[in-house]
């Protein structure tokens, strides 16, 4: 018996891929847009007007390829080496130094606000937090923002230092 029944499952199994080959027919349906599928039975391809396009020739189309990137900019240099003019990296790295000078006086006074209204982690209630776990969680919230602004510092500091 139970040679019987593994000759029969043996034999369903060849048979499935054939059959699922032979339903995976594919339509091409007319209209404004023109439809491919093979989600179609027969008869419903018959009504809508599609026609199989089983041996039909197939067209591969390529995608354009991406343009080069353009060059970059020349900059002046002093002799055919790769390094920088002194004159013109020293003014790079003035503007460079009062731009982090700016953002870090803008980090500061973001934290020092940050820091009033968490008010050592008890800040007023507002009208809109009845629900005490709304007001935790502008509190917690409030914690995060003040940590983010403390890392902002600390990550300009470095830079600033560096330029020293």
């Amino acid at each position: 018996m139970t040679r019987r029944l593994f000759e029969l499952t043996l034999l369903t199994l060849l048979a499935v891929p054939t059959l699922a080959a032979a339903q995976n027919v594919v339509y091409r349906c007319p209209g404004p847009p023109v439809l491919y599928t093979d989600a179609l039975t027969a008869k419903e391809a018959a009504e809508k007007g599609c026609k199989s396009i089983e041996g039909a020739p197939v067209s591969v189309v390529q995608a354009p390829r991406p343009k080069a990137p353009a060059p970059a900019a020349a900059v002046p240099v002093a002799n055919e080496g790769s390094k920088v003019e002194r004159d013109l990296q020293r003014a790079r790295d003035s503007d460079r130094r009062a731009v982090l000078s700016a953002e870090l006086r803008d980090a500061e006074a973001r934290l020092a606000a940050a820091r009033a209204e968490y008010n050592n982690g008890e800040p007023e209630r507002r009208g809109d937090e009845r629900n005490f776990a709304k007001y935790q969680e502008r509190v917690a919230e409030l914690k995060a923002a003040i940590s983010r602004q403390e890392a902002d510092v600390a990550a300009l500091k470095r830079e600033l230092a560096k330029l020293n």
